[in-house]
């Protein structure tokens, strides 16, 4: 009896697990003699004594009340068990489910305090007045760290059906590989939460995802065929979806229990206010400057250009009173120069306009892809359009236009250690061939361009409308990519769109 009594206190005082699992398993097995056993808990765990039961063992449920837990398998020695040692395994068994019970109850309350201090750091981020970049990155961050996970990641909205991940953590070259992947909101776990607003959790999704997007998005990351289980959670407030919070575990074969995913919901709704909340802060802030923005494009509209275009127009005209014809020549490009001035200063003064336009504009959407992208830059390229944009680019174009152009600016951030870019997207005169060019300062296109992450994404979305994508070293230093979608005839297009 003693002995009994010290196996259940023994059993009674272990609170992790682990421990409760390992300790269970021996205690039992030594008080009866066992050669061998196994207690297995199919959510939580396996502990083994002396290897695996074989022929003749005796299973027992490990319940608390109703409820089982797992089972206690026993190989009995030679003789088999008594009806006194049936009654000992029955109370042995009985101490383990209370205290597999208790445990479990002690694990969701630390995780519930978890989950809820990493729910105060992010909002203390944000009322720090953290960048939002910044705060969806320690979002993502504390969540893969809390759930146990392998990897955690921010998927947010990139045009009519698509999801870019904008935030992997942590960092390293399996972020690398997956920043600025596009998926589409059909047949993928994140894209299915997106949808219909629901967590979705996922086991053994790598093979099945490479599977169902060969013929989508381009290629695939290889790593993604050692993605074992993971969870998506909608970030909602009210009725909007910001995004998507994904936790997953890469090579890690033990799934996420519906308690984490409860608990993740949870702080994904922490989180959601939180971000809108910051948008709302920033939002304030911006309407602060739009009124000064808007003077400042009247002012050039109305003053700077009209006065540049007098002073071109009198150049033309002096240009046709000269003699000399290398004279002539020369004031003549000096009109084309300010012809070429004019046309930047428009552009900036569209660029100063554009947080005000309707997010219908192409423009407006492209601007923005360039403001996002500043935080991780560490500054904001220029941007310059030429051609029937909004006329010339259909849906299903403008929505790979605006990816790539992503995917190119976080390739500038992650590999060319820029100071400087440059955006340019044309569409020419007859509005057929459509050209996004990135330039950037940096230390040029690696030996091996087919190692950038994500060009290859870039050349099959450029494919996919019969156009090319290239990176090469631009004059004067850094690299240029170069991206060219061929456009479908459109009845009536007209103008220039400048």
């Amino acid at each position: 009896m003693p002995a009994i009594l010290a196996a259940v206190g023994g059993i009674a005082r272990e609170l992790e697990l682990p421990s409760l699992l390992e300790r269970a398993v021996t205690a039992t097995c030594e008080l009866m003699g066992a050669p061998r056993g196994r207690l297995e808990l199919p959510e939580n765990g396996v502990a083994r004594y002396g290897g695996e039961p074989g022929a003749g063992a005796v299973e027992v449920p490990v319940r608390a009340g109703s409820r089982v837990f797992g089972t206690l398998v026993v190989e009995p020695g030679d003789g088999g068990f008594t009806r006194r040692e049936r009654e000992v395994l029955g109370a042995l068994t009985a101490a383990t489910g209370m205290a597999v019970e208790k445990a479990l109850l002690v694990d969701q309350m630390r995780r519930r305090e978890r989950w809820l201090e990493a729910s105060y750091d992010v909002t203390g981020a944000l009322l720090a007045s953290q960048d939002l970049h910044a705060t969806l990155r320690l979002i993502a961050e504390r969540a893969r760290v809390v759930a146990g996970g392998t990897a955690g990641a921010i998927a947010r909205p990139a045009g009519p059906g698509q999801l870019v991940f904008d935030v992997v953590e942590p960092p390293g070259d399996d972020a690398d590989r997956l920043i600025g992947l596009t998926v589409p909101t059909e047949g993928t776990a994140t894209g299915v939460a997106f949808a219909t607003r629901r967590p979705v959790v996922v086991r053994d999704y790598g093979e099945r995802v490479q599977e169902e997007q060969r013929d989508r998005a381009g290629p695939m990351p290889a790593m993604i065929k050692d993605l074992d289980s993971a969870i998506s959670v909608p970030l909602l407030v009210g009725e909007d979806t910001l995004g998507v919070l994904v936790v997953a575990k890469f090579r890690d074969k033990s799934p996420f229990t519906d308690s984490d995913v409860q608990l993740a919901e949870t702080f994904a709704g922490h989180a959601a206010l939180a971000v809108e909340f910051s948008r709302a802060q920033e939002a304030r802030q911006q309407l602060a400057v739009f009124e000064d923005r808007d003077r400042i494009a009247r002012d050039l509209h109305d003053l700077v250009i009209q006065r540049l275009f007098a002073t071109g127009l009198g150049l033309e005209g002096v240009s046709r009173l000269i003699a000399d014809p290398a004279v002539a020549a020369r004031v003549s490009g000096f009109a084309q120069d300010l012809d070429g001035t004019i046309r930047e200063i428009r552009n900036s003064i569209f660029s100063l306009q554009a947080p005000a336009q309707a997010h219908g504009s192409l423009r407006a959407e492209l601007l923005r892809v360039a403001v996002d992208a500043r935080d991780t830059l560490g500054f904001e390229p220029r941007v310059g359009f030429d051609g029937p944009l909004d006329a010339a680019v259909p849906d299903a174009v403008r929505s790979d236009l605006i990816a790539s152009l992503r995917e190119a600016l976080a390739n500038v951030a992650r590999h060319a250690g820029a100071t400087s870019s440059s955006v340019d997207v044309t569409v020419d005169g007859l509005g057929r061939r459509l050209t996004l060019a990135v330039r950037d300062d940096g230390t040029g296109p690696p030996p091996e361009p087919d190692r950038v992450s994500g060009l290859a994404n870039l050349a099959a979305r450029a494919a996919r409308w019969g156009g090319t994508c290239a990176l090469v070293a631009a004059e004067g230093g850094g690299a240029r990519l170069e991206w060219t979608a061929e456009l479908p005839a459109r009845a009536g297009e007209q103008g220039s769109g400048r």
